[in-house]
């Protein structure tokens, strides 16, 4: 079956439909470092748990769900790009 995409169209491949690849990189360094900060200084199971899932679902459901269909690491850039540069406020070609 062939499907002919229009040139307008943008494509991104996603994981599991859900998720575009590049944050899901971002998601899993995200909670591998969360995880061994985590595990450094806490040695209770039950509290390592309940701070995980405290610290990362918020950052997981902000990558899966966005803000206003922009992806989440195009989000930090602008955020870092703006945290540096705070003087400029208009562009103008």
């Amino acid at each position: 079956m062939l499907f002919i995409f229009p040139k307008n169209y943008n494509f991104k491949p996603k994981l599991l439909g859900l998720i575009e690849y590049t944050t899901a990189i971002f998601d899993v360094i995200t909670a591998l470092i969360i995880y061994f900060l985590i595990n450094l200084f806490i040695s209770d199971i039950s509290i390592k748990i309940t701070i995980f899932i405290s610290i990362y679902l918020p950052i997981m459901l902000i990558s899966i769900i966005g803000i206003n269909k922009e992806s989440f690491i195009s989000i930090t850039k602008y955020m870092v790009k703006f945290l540096i540069n705070q003087n400029i406020y208009l562009y103008y070609k």
